[in-house]
């Protein structure tokens, strides 16, 4: 189990990393991107057929798709950002639903509905500890998580353009009165996240499970990372990914409870919105 549980920080550091995206989204840009990971699920299917079809270096055709995954991410920013700037929040994250069912139909049509042919960007073990293995790809998602995270608090806190991006998540009507370039940081936001995302993805791919739809719905437990925060809290977001990742992975070396791993996701979301409201259902009782 021990080893099961370490294999499953490498889905972990994913869901962490993803879930600093979601929060980062959520805080700056008012919106859930439920799309978060279909985006970059669409840029390494993309970077595969370069290097299958075409015979692209990998490298080279991984970088193109992880590219292209922060362009369809900024170009649904710069939609949202233009078209629906005075929504609300369940508007506009409404919206990223409707991209994350194009993007995997347009997988279908272009792809095919099988597991792609990833090929490892990092393979083989980092170190063993305890008679343990720990692979590269764990090793890099939990300090990818760790550094995504950390990185993000200091922009926010340490330079102008966190300040602005602050300024237009509080106060967004005022900030725009004062001059800040709200588009232009928005869209940046999404892009960043969307490279990020893809960036991710892309290593993680060739050891998970990588057909289209499991790769874009990774945003489910993403999310529930990001809930155990409530979409404020970046330290709280990493620690939920790397936790369900953990116990993901120590279930599945239990006979009866593989199968339950794929639904815990949801349990935790169900428990965590429940827990946040049993201030109003305590109130109503009392």
């Amino acid at each position: 189990m021990l080893q099961g549980a370490l294999a499953g920080l490498a889905a972990g550091g994913l869901y962490a990393v993803l879930a600093v995206c979601l929060t980062l989204m959520s805080r700056l840009v008012r919106v859930v991107n439920f799309a978060q990971s279909a985006t970059g699920m669409f840029g390494c299917y993309v970077a595969v057929f370069l290097s299958v079809q075409f015979g692209l270096p990998t490298g080279l055709a991984t970088v193109a798709g992880i590219l292209l995954g922060g362009l369809l991410s900024a170009l649904l920013g710069w939609i949202v950002s233009t078209w629906l700037a005075e929504a609300d929040t369940g508007t506009r994250s409404a919206v990223t639903v409707a991209v994350l069912l194009l993007l995997i139909s347009l997988s279908f049509i272009l792809f095919g509905n099988k597991p792609q042919p990833f090929h490892p960007i990092l393979d083989g073990p980092a170190f063993t500890a305890g008679g343990v293995v720990i692979s590269q790809v764990t090793v890099v998602t939990v300090v990818l998580a760790v550094l995504v995270a950390l990185a993000s608090r200091l922009v926010l806190t340490r330079t102008s353009a966190g300040v602005e991006l602050r300024a237009l998540s509080e106060r967004p009507t005022t900030a725009e009165l004062l001059g800040i370039p709200a588009k232009r940081l928005s869209v940046a936001v999404w892009a960043v996240t969307g490279v990020i995302s893809t960036l991710v993805i892309s290593i993680v791919a060739p050891s998970q499970s990588n057909d289209a739809t499991s790769l874009a719905m990774l945003v489910v437990p993403a999310a529930a990372a990001a809930l155990l925060g409530g979409f404020r809290r970046l330290d709280l977001a990493v620690a939920g990914g790397l936790v369900l990742g953990l116990i993901q992975g120590a279930a599945a070396q239990v006979d009866g409870l593989s199968v339950v791993r794929y639904f815990l996701p949801f349990g935790v979301i169900v428990a965590l919105l429940l827990w946040s409201q049993r201030k109003e259902v305590w109130d109503a009782a009392r």
